[in-house]
């Protein structure tokens, strides 16, 4: 049933040397019900040093992020080492390497996307965006890292904002944590 449990906005932004992580609170359920208004998708792990905001099935997605806070323990907090050696063991594992569940995964240098086939991509610009209304979000960070002079915190919290305006699987209870 927790696949059932679906909409979330994530978005990451860096700027000016601050790493902003913004998501919305909405969980929706068979694509037409909001189950949950105020679910917090973005939170902060391994001593406050790592924030990490999730989209996707709600199990799958607590599954990616109790893996990858394990990798961090494992490596001393190395955000990189601890994406890739998660994916290696997603993409080596036939049960988990279809796990419908994105991550956005920052430190105070890094942004990273970890997604649950086993996936690791650092964004060319450093702005970045997943989940239903992540395409909505990302374009909106964009254009307002490049015709504003807003910190990281603002730009992350207004392209959520917007992203809920246009998207029926995001809303506006966001949550963003900076680094």
């Amino acid at each position: 049933m927790d696949n059932m449990f679906r909409g979330t906005t994530i978005c990451a932004v860096k700027k000016d040397g601050k790493i902003a992580v913004a998501g919305d609170g909405q969980v929706t359920m068979q694509n037409s019900i909001i189950f949950k208004n105020n679910a917090k998708k973005v939170r902060r792990i391994y001593n406050n040093n790592v924030v990490i905001g999730f989209a996707g099935s709600v199990a799958d997605a607590f599954s990616l992020s109790e893996r990858f806070e394990a990798m961090l323990n494992k490596f001393a907090g190395n955000l990189m080492r601890s994406a890739v050696e998660l994916a290696d063991t997603w993409r080596n594992d036939k049960a988990r390497r279809q796990l419908e569940a994105m991550m956005i995964v920052a430190d105070n240098k890094s942004v990273l996307i970890v997604d649950g086939a086993g996936n690791v991509i650092e964004p060319q610009d450093g702005v970045c965006a997943i989940g239903s209304g992540g395409n909505y979000a990302l374009a909106a960070a964009k254009a307002l890292i490049q015709n504003t002079n807003d910190s990281a915190k603002d730009i992350a919290y207004k392209a959520l904002k917007i992203a809920s305006e246009i998207c029926v699987f995001t809303n506006d209870n966001i949550i963003v944590e900076e680094l």
